[in-house]
């Protein structure tokens, strides 16, 4: 049991297979499940326990082995609000799939380049990045992404480069489409690609939606974080009408939690009646040991492994296995 830490065509159903439920049989990322059985919910003395999100908490199992990898599911995370916790967690979440055997590309959407330096890049020593695959045709994807220290764990680094694509790309032909063309080559690498989008939602993150099959909204657990949601939802919406149909809203995370505070739980509160099953049971609780992995350049999964921010990010990812989101 786990730990309690308190192709654009494709259609969407045969990628994600049914929900809710628990993956028993995997054939490979891209395969469909082949059966699902239901979560335990966690009871005392037979009532069910509730979550931070005011909902029953489930047990999510250890999710199966791959018996193969690839194609990648691609998963972009947004905000277009900054500090709410989004570099972080695509570090830990991708830490977190990878301890589970997934192949994990790490793409870094950000001219600031904090995911780079995060898992152990110097942003400002890098001559091939995603600018340059964006940019240049004779740079491919491969050309750019970096092994990481942790296993499992590919980099496709970032730096100040990218922050000239957004104009740059303005006169290129299918200009939304730049970065899902060139994730396509390594795309049968990976089990699951996450990109770290920047804090807006110009081209560059249109870019990264267009080439993702799903969307997790990390939210900071304040009443401030909310009002940015619902425009960042309309550009969700935008680019399903007009460019990925298929793109799906995995769920929203609320980040920087303190359960002694009655303002993070009504914020949740808020979330789940907005958002409903969307909104990921497993929250982010407010730490300084964060800081401190960052500081080390090591994602909290492998820092300090049993620290309740560690056990968060791994029960994050098998909720995510669970829900259909991830292989």
């Amino acid at each position: 049991m786990g730990e309690d830490p308190d192709t654009p065509t494709t259609a969407a159903a045969a990628r994600r297979g049914p929900r809710p439920g628990v993956q028993t049989t995997v054939e490979g990322a891209g395969a469909a499940v082949t059966s699902r059985e239901p979560i335990p919910v966690m009871t005392i003395h037979g009532e069910p326990v509730l979550g931070p999100t005011g909902r029953p908490k489930h047990d999510f199992p250890e999710p199966a082995p791959l018996t193969s990898h690839g194609p990648a599911r691609i998963i972009s995370m947004v905000n277009q609000k900054g500090g709410v916790g989004k570099t972080t967690s695509t570090i830990n979440l991708g830490a977190a799939l990878a301890g589970y055997g997934r192949r994990v590309l790490m793409v870094d959407f950000d001219p600031q380049g904090a995911l780079s330096a995060g898992l152990g890049a110097n942003p400002h020593e890098l001559d091939t990045t995603v600018y340059n695959v964006l940019m240049e045709r004779s740079v491919t994807a491969k050309d750019a992404i970096l092994s990481t220290d942790f296993e499992n764990m590919d980099l496709l680094p970032a730096n100040i480069d990218l922050s000239a694509a957004e104009v740059q790309l303005v006169n290129e032909v299918a200009r939304e489409q730049v970065l899902e063309r060139a994730l396509r080559q390594v795309r049968d690498d990976y089990d699951v690609v996450l990109i770290d989008c920047q804090p807006s939602l110009g081209l560059l993150t249109v870019n990264a939606l267009t080439a993702s099959h799903g969307v997790i909204i990390p939210l900071t657990a304040e009443f401030f974080a909310l009002r940015a949601v619902a425009l960042l939802v309309e550009t969700i919406e935008k680019v399903q009408d007009r460019l990925n149909p298929d793109l799906e809203i995995d769920g929203v995370l609320a980040t920087m939690f303190d359960q002694r505070t009655l303002h993070s739980k009504e914020v949740v509160g808020s979330l789940v009646a907005g958002f409903g099953d969307r909104v990921f049971e497993t929250v982010i609780k407010r730490s300084i040991k964060f800081a401190d992995a960052t500081v080390a350049a090591t994602p909290i999964t492998l820092f300090a492994e049993n620290h309740d921010g560690a056990k968060a990010y791994r029960q994050l990812a098998r909720e995510l296995i669970c829900r259909g989101g991830a292989p």
